[in-house]
């Protein structure tokens, strides 16, 4: 003990108490942090999890709000589906700046004898980039690129449809009824972000090219953008608020989605938001598990200072005083792992861009985001203070002679009203920090719930296990009858094993059922029930001949096919679709041009639930059949009015009935169909699937693929396997980023589950001693504690795959939308795993115990 107490006890001021506290604690500190490695490594991984998401997420953030004029491509952007600006449309953008002008769709490149492939087309005006650089292997001048000569347009083309019709720069290609020669490899578009995710590798080329394609008819999926350039003193926030406003009141019928360069990228600003809070959700778990690691550290500790303590209370330290003193350490020890965490996650964003920003597609500019990090200083004192404070209070009322007897019979009590009320004012800060802050709060109560049970349920378990050692009949054989008396004596470490190794195999388990599931579904349960293929504008003119040629192609196979539009909600039941706030697995019904259909007959997956379907003669007002799901998510009943804005005109129609959709079949479906008459004389094309009821082999689809775009070269072909694969490449990477992140909550059970075990090793000690000095063989007390450590690790095992399948089951029916398949093949490998680190680390503190000679601690007893 270092340090010393007035000789004549006498009540001091809170004022006078702190700086004596401070003195013992520094004093006590100068020994070292000998026991705190794990406490300090559970705090600095937690906080270092949140810091550096957070710290990311702003860097990102500020990133595209820097960029948001090369991002966008200019001050604002006015999109519009299947049509072009009319006259006066044109005529307001003009008046406001300078107008630059994009057209994007989805066609085939065919490429002889070698194939065809999906492309996202991207045509561009003369003035492209109007900001920002276009970078193209060989660097070539847009007017050269573009231009065209020797009878084919000029044209940039992503590498990866180089590599899959294995062609070169050089090659040509026919896209609909122009020739295309790929002058160059495009490198890197300044606009990139905006366009979003396609299904296919990019082909950029000219107006001029797109027209000689003959694929722009009335009613094709082509999106124009218009990007506006003002002048330096209308493009502040101010004046791109009233350009905006400005075009709602002039054009209220335009039906376009306007955004400006402090929005340039609204879906992709909401996804980091998201992720952020998924992988800030990953560090608090991480945090929580080190918590247990915390609480182990502080009982540890408390342990070891018994000696300090009995001296402190008999020479009349009050137990508070001695409570606050050694609380004090371990804030300030915290406070050293804090901001080993702050410091990681507050340099992360500088290494990312020192190292690796020039091969990122996504803009960040690095910055100390200050608000952030003190919000992990938050997660990370408010951690240590719940799990700390318990262990330190039940020292209070202990008596000195109970604190020495307490080396081998420990003394389980509640500690006193105030160290309750502490803790419980804690737990409520770290829930309202974890709510606050949070972009879904909803998300936020669940994991909250969450995390509050599993401590519950793990506690129960704990105590099940030891209640049921207990009560089972004393074996005759040494070693299990001790071990099955370690599981429930006084002091055991049953709590705390199965309070640590429950959460890491939880949590291992939940994970593996999720990848299960993800795999299912996207290799093994789509494609047997899906179409083998779509084919996207198909023009009104020519639906029945293609599909007469459908079926000569694939004699055996079903094909469907439906008139298909693009439309955008403006009102529902009366109200404005800015004023509607849905949950977020409906609003996306909300945000851009969703497909809508007519139809005389009720589409085949869906179910009539409420209402009627219109008569095939229906003449009467405009009619609409709504996906139940979403209508009640909308607030939306049979007879309300909905408006959509249709080719630049406002339709209205009244819900005649809802429908119960299987979207899961991926087969053709809207959330709405109106009735035929509501777009009568509308142009528009067709969207048809074809369907083999045994499935199609790779030579038939490539015949298909070849034939369509030859004899029809307008019509856009997606082979749903690829589309698939595409979608399958992306959800791959966001498992493994998803894997990456757990993995430290995952790192954190592993030191938690060493803390504890290091938490009983003075208890362990004495047990050994006492053995080895009755004739115990290292052997038998070997044998006996794996034993022990095997027991519990299988019995929170069987927790672990009970509650991770319950966690993934509602993962992904309620939150994924998909269909749940128990796979419990790899959950059970990795609890084996589990169950072996925790025997093996159990084992490995043991073997050092074991080698300790008895007389230096015979000497204490």
């Amino acid at each position: 003990m270092h340090g010393t107490l007035p000789a004549t006890p006498q009540r001091r001021s809170s004022s006078s108490r702190l700086p004596l506290l401070l003195r013992l604690a520094f004093r006590e500190l100068r020994a070292g942090l000998k026991g705190f490695g794990i406490f300090l490594a559970c705090i600095a991984l937690g906080v270092a999890a949140i810091a550096s998401v957070s710290s990311l997420s702003r860097s990102l953030t500020e990133g595209i709000s820097r960029e948001g004029r090369r991002i966008l491509g200019g001050d604002m952007a006015f999109s519009l589906i299947q049509r072009e600006a009319a006259a006066p449309e044109r005529a307001f953008l003009e008046s406001q700046g300078r107008v630059n002008v994009i057209a994007s769709m989805r066609a085939m490149a065919v490429a002889g004898d070698k194939g065809s492939g999906l492309v996202e087309m991207k045509a561009v005006d003369a003035g492209y980039p109007t900001v920002g650089a276009l970078e193209t292997d060989p660097q070539r001048p847009p007017a050269e690129l573009f231009a065209e000569r020797d009878g084919a347009f000029g044209a940039a083309v992503d590498s990866a449809l180089l590599a899959r019709l294995d062609l070169k720069v050089g090659d040509r290609v026919t896209v609909g009824g122009a020739n295309v020669e790929l002058r160059a490899r495009l490198v890197s578009e300044p606009d990139k972000i905006a366009d979003g995710i396609g299904f296919g590798p990019r082909l950029l080329l000219s107006r001029e090219a797109l027209n000689a394609t003959g694929l722009v008819q009335p009613g094709s999926l082509v999106r124009w953008t218009y990007r506006l350039i003002l002048p330096p003193e209308v493009s502040t926030e101010e004046g791109l608020t009233r350009i905006e406003a400005e075009a709602g009141r002039v054009l209220p019928e335009a039906g376009w989605n306007i955004r400006t360069r402090l929005n340039a990228d609204p879906r992709f600003a909401r996804n980091i938001e998201r992720f952020t809070q998924f992988l800030t959700l990953v560090g608090l778990t991480a945090l929580l598990v080190g918590g247990v690691g915390v609480a182990n550290a502080v009982r540890g500790f408390v342990d070891r200072k018994r000696a300090s303590i009995a001296t402190l209370k008999s020479l009349g330290a009050p137990g508070g005083q001695v409570v606050v003193l050694y609380l004090t350490q371990v804030m300030l020890i915290a406070i050293v792992g804090i901001g080993i965490g702050l410091a990681f996650g507050a340099a992360l964003p500088f290494v990312i861009t020192a190292l690796f920003g020039h091969l990122l597609p996504i803009p960040i500019q690095p910055t100390l985001a200050w608000s952030e990090l003190g919000i992990a200083l938050l997660y990370g004192v408010l951690t240590a203070l719940v799990f700390a404070i318990a262990p330190l209070g039940r020292a209070h009322d202990v008596p000195v002679s109970g604190l020495f007897r307490d080396q081998i019979d420990p003394e389980r009590r509640w500690p006193r009203k105030r160290y309750v009320t502490a803790l419980i004012l804690s737990v409520v800060a770290l829930v309202g920090l974890s709510v606050l802050a949070a972009y879904d709060r909803r998300v936020a109560l669940m994991f909250v719930a969450a995390a509050a049970g599993s401590f519950a349920l793990l506690r129960v378990v704990a105590f099940g296990i030891m209640a049921l050692a207990r009560r089972l009949p004393r074996p005759r054989s040494t070693s299990p009858r001790l071990a099955l008396a370690n599981i429930h004596r006084p002091g055991a470490l049953t709590p705390s094993l199965v309070l640590s190794l429950g959460l890491g195999i939880t949590l291992l388990v939940t994970l593996a059922v999720i990848d299960s599931n993800f795999t299912r579904q996207l290799t093994q349960s789509l494609p047997q029930r899906a179409p083998s293929f779509f084919f996207l504008d198909i023009p009104n003119q020519q639906a029945d001949a293609f599909e007469g040629f459908l079926k000569q192609q694939a004699s055996d196979a079903q094909i469907e096919r439906v008139p298909m539009m693009r439309g955008r909600l403006v009102t529902l039941g009366g109200r404005p679709v800015a004023e509607i706030k849905a949950e977020e697995d409906i609003a996306w019904v909300l945000s851009g041009d969703r497909g809508i259909t007519y139809a005389k007959a009720p589409p085949e997956g869906s179910k009539i639930v409420q209402g009627e379907w219109w008569p095939e003669d229906y003449r009467g007002k405009p009619l609409v059949s709504f996906d139940r799901k979403i209508a009640e998510g909308l607030g939306l009943k049979i007879g309300d009015e909905i408006t959509v804005n249709v080719l630049g005109r406002n339709i209205s129609a009244t819900i005649s009935n809802l429908r119960e959709v299987e979207w899961r079949s991926m087969g053709i479906n809207f959330v709405m169909v109106f009735s035929p008459n509501a777009f009568a004389g509308a142009p528009h094309t067709h969207l048809a699937t074809v369907t083999f009821p045994n499935g199609s082999d790779e030579a038939l689809d490539a015949r298909i693929l070849r034939s369509s775009a030859q004899a029809y070269p307008m019509v856009t072909s997606v082979r749903v396997k690829d589309a698939l694969e595409a979608v399958n490449d992306v959800v791959s990477q966001l498992v493994m980023a998803i894997r990456g992140a757990s993995s430290i909550a995952l790192i954190a059970s592993l030191l938690v589950l060493a803390g504890a075990l290091a938490a009983g090793h003075r208890a362990r000690l004495y047990d050994a001693v006492v053995l080895k000095t009755l004739g115990a063989t290292r052997a038998r007390l070997l044998s006996a504690y794996a034993l022990e450590y095997g027991l519990l690790g299988v019995a929170t095992a069987v927790f672990g795959l009970l509650a991770g399948s319950l966690a993934a089951y509602f993962i992904v029916e309620r939150v994924m939308n998909l269909s749940f398949t128990l796979d419990l093949s790899g959950a059970i490998l990795a609890s084996a795993l589990a169950v072996l680190v925790s025997v093996g680390l159990g084992l490995l503190g043991t073997w050092r115990i074991l080698s300790q000679k008895p007389a230096q601690y015979l000497r204490n007893l």
